[in-house]
């Protein structure tokens, strides 16, 4: 079973003029398999970030179908979004999206925060995802005491603590010099390889999709090419 189908999923916004806008999607028609690592690329206005937010369940398709995991994600209120964010997504975004003022075992825990968890296992699990990225000696380090490429490393340890099916990076290496991207593009890796982990990323350098096995290319709200990544 797929753990993404969208059945021809547009996606309208409202316009304030009286000119009707372009649809930001129009009738994608997509499936990613479990453990696949897939990297969508397109230019500014293309879709791409779009259809990121509707696979994040951030936003809501205007027509079509979103399953994730066999579950139709389109019929669910917002609190049932919420929850199935919080137990089957990780993210990680371009800026890092850090609480300054918390250490980085307290930063890697948060999602366990909502989910009820105590302070005890949550400290326990972060330190273990903060050891799998690497960073295991910088447990108790603030945001500003850390390198870009280590403060991103957190970030993965936060989308990973849930033990999502899916993780969903959003021009993850955008703020990383190219040494540092190259060191966060293989530590994805190794999460695909060693955990089986579905990633799915939006990148406009080609050399950051070469380290995902299949490419989607979005033009105009629409995929123009779904194929495997070649060097």
């Amino acid at each position: 079973m797929a753990l993404i189908h969208l059945d021809r999923v547009s996606k309208r916004y409202p316009s304030a003029a009286e000119q009707p806008v372009p649809p930001a999607l129009e009738h994608v028609n997509l499936e990613i398999q479990p453990g696949e690592f897939v990297a969508i690329m397109g230019p500014s206005g293309s879709g791409k970030s779009t259809l990121m937010n509707i696979l994040g369940c951030l936003d809501s398709p205007s027509d079509g179908h979103y399953e994730l995991n066999g579950r139709d994600v389109t019929t669910l209120s917002s609190d049932e979004l919420a929850k199935v964010r919080n137990e089957t997504i990780g993210f990680v975004f371009q800026g890092f999206n850090l609480l300054k003022r918390v250490s980085a075992v307290d930063n890697a825990a948060l999602p366990l925060l909502y989910s009820g968890i105590g302070t005890k296992e949550r400290r326990q699990r972060a330190t273990e995802v903060l050891e799998a990225t690497g960073l295991g000696r910088y447990a108790h380090s603030l945001p500003n005491q850390m390198s870009g490429g280590q403060q991103q490393r957190v970030a993965i340890a936060r989308a990973l603590i849930t033990h999502p099916r899916l993780i969903l990076a959003d021009e993850p290496t955008g703020n990383l010099d190219t040494q540092t991207s190259r060191e966060i593009m293989e530590l994805f890796q190794r999460l695909h390889r060693e955990q089986g982990i579905t990633i799915v990323l939006v990148t406009h350098e080609n050399d950051i999709a070469a380290y995902a096995q299949r490419l989607i290319r979005v033009v105009d709200g629409h995929v123009v090419h779904d194929g495997a990544v070649t060097t």
